[in-house]
């Protein structure tokens, strides 16, 4: 684990640098950067963000980074792990702003749709647990004691029931861990998640 290149993928989108701070403590060489060379010399990438999906898009295709991403994911099949919206832009589509994503996962991302607005408030924002749904990467030695943060307005529906490693319940349950071998995906944020986040990262970095 220790002694990892990770680049954390720079499109103006993410809490990047607590992100780094998690990673630095895990004794990795962390950098930011949206240049294509380092994430081609990176044995890992973190794709963040935070914010609108269409913007997300919009600014990857402008720094010239879908592509390269395209072929180093899914040629060079480079481990990556996205981060709330980076895990959104992962799927086929968002309905925030109408736009297609990388569609890596069989997936679509949408509005939180509740029937009670007095009891879930949109955006879901706070820490929740998890019903581990398979335990071969991200999950291994979590369980429902286990709370992580989340803030975000829309969701994931997979698709591949076997893409999917744990659910969260709020308001009725949604993916909020994807893995397909070496891409993976969390709706929630790892690095303000305290130990639980921290075992993630391990567990990303171990794979």
């Amino acid at each position: 684990m220790q002694n990892q290149n990770i680049t954390i993928i720079d499109f103006g989108c993410g809490n990047l640098h607590s992100i780094k701070r998690s990673l630095d403590k895990l004794n990795t060489k962390t950098t930011i950067s949206s240049d294509i060379n380092e994430l081609k010399l990176a044995d890992k990438l973190v794709l963040p963000g935070v914010g609108q999906f269409s913007f997300g898009m919009e600014m990857l295709k402008k720094l010239h980074l879908a592509d390269e991403l395209n072929e180093l994911v899914l040629i060079k099949k480079k481990p990556i792990l996205g981060i709330c919206l980076g895990m959104q832009l992962m799927t086929k589509h968002s309905t925030e702003g109408n736009v297609d994503g990388f569609g890596w996962f069989d997936a679509q991302t949408n509005r939180f749709e509740v029937s009670e607005p007095y009891l879930y408030k949109v955006p879901h924002v706070g820490f929740n647990n998890l019903d581990v749904q398979k335990e071969e990467v991200l999950m291994r030695g979590l369980t429902e004691d286990d709370y992580f943060y989340f803030v975000h307005a829309y969701h994931v529906n997979c698709n591949v029931k076997k893409n999917i490693a744990a659910l969260t319940n709020y308001a009725y349950p949604f993916a909020s861990t994807i893995e397909k071998e070496h891409i993976m995906g969390v709706q929630f944020h790892p690095e303000k998640s305290y130990m639980a986040g921290e075992k993630i990262f391990r567990n990303f970095l171990n794979y």
